[in-house]
Parts: structure tokens; sequence; C-alpha cells
């Protein structure tokens, strides 16, 4: 037993049965011991969900390591943020708002705060830049989380929605959709993400 086996075991919990799985029960159970030993590594749920969030983070950062061009190294992380989110959809979901507190994070504000300061950012203009960036980042990572997270049903009839629904509205009373109609199952199915994350780095870019 260790912090790193509970956090794995609540990982895989919360993937197959969602948030509801992070109770010490059914972690116990899971995990072949009594519920109460899990109190010897966490203080309460809250402080093993904080761990999850910082799990999260630490898998984002694998392999990662800033480079000369402050732009695209920003990109690339924003990029692996989105993409463990979508390896792990349902934990993302309850993770994302949470301020870790954890070495994981400690990495990840430090990267990405230097590398705008290596921009010539000064250090407050650093910091309202970070937070901007990595909660665009995060909250459109979770939305598309959420969305990856519904049953396959669901998500289909979401999608076909675009086409079959808004194609029979009419002109006369939604003149904007009538005019962009046969554009809307492309755009709106898909995922903006990379639109976003490129606007806000030549935002940032432009206020150096």
């Amino acid at each position: 037993m260790s912090e790193d086996v509970i956090v794995d075991c609540a990982v895989r919990l919360i993937g197959h049965q969602g948030a509801e799985a992070l109770t010490v029960r059914k972690l116990g159970a899971a995990l072949g011991c009594d519920p109460t030993a899990i109190y010897r590594y966490f203080r309460s749920t809250d402080d093993l969900l904080l761990a999850i969030a910082d799990f999260l983070i630490g898998e984002t950062l694998v392999g990662y390591r800033p480079g000369p061009d402050w732009v695209a190294s920003l990109r690339e992380l924003g990029l692996r943020v989105r993409d463990g989110y979508l390896r792990h959809p349902r934990v993302a979901a309850i993770a994302a708002a949470r301020v870790t507190r954890r070495h994981n994070e400690f990495r990840a504000v430090e990267m990405g705060v230097a590398l705008l300061l290596s921009a010539g950012f000064s250090p407050a203009d650093a910091v309202r830049y970070y937070r901007a960036f990595i909660d665009t980042v995060l909250a459109h990572a979770a939305l598309e989380a959420s969305y990856a997270a519904l049953a396959p049903e669901v998500r289909s009839a979401d999608d076909r929605s675009w086409e079959e629904t808004y194609n029979t509205l009419p002109k006369t009373d939604y003149p904007a959709i009538g005019t962009v109609r046969r554009h809307l199952a492309e755009e709106m199915a898909g995922s903006p993400f990379e639109d976003v994350l490129d606007l806000v780095l030549e935002s940032l870019a432009r206020r150096v």
C-alpha cells in the first residue's frame, strides 16, 4: 500500500464508475484492505481528490521540456493538458477546478510562469497571463472531457442535431443560422480547442 497505489486505484474506479466511486469503502474493497487504512495516507477523500488532480498534471508533464520558443512551448503544454483530460474524462470533470498544492502543480506553474517571464512580461503580467492561459486551457479541456464521458448514443444524437435539427429551422425566424447552416454540422460537432488555444497565444504574443 502506498499513496501512488491508492491514487492509481482511485483513477481506475472513477474511470469506470464516475465520481461516486471516490469513497473509502469502494477504494478499500478494490484494494482488498480495510477502508480505514486509506486514512493513513490521506486525511480525507478531498485530500485524495487533490492527489488525483496532481496525478493528472504529472501525466501531462511526462517528457515535457519547454524550449526557447515560448509560444510553441505553451501550445504544447495546452495540448498535453487536453490529451490528459481525454485519457481520463471522468476524473477531469471533478479535478479541473482544484488547486492541488502539490509537487506536479508547482512544476507546471513554475514552467508556465518562467516561459512568460522569458517572453519579456513583467512579473505581475506573467502571473496574470499565465492564469488567463491555463484557465482557458483547463476550461475547454474539461468541457471536451465532459463530452467524451457521455454515452456514445448521447454524443451521436448531439452531433446529428447540428445537421438534422438546425437544417429544419426557418430562415425567416433565424436568418443568421440560415446563412451559416451548411457549416454548422462540420464546425459545431468538432472540437474548437486548438483554435481557442491559438487565439489566446496570438493575443499574448501581441501583448509582449
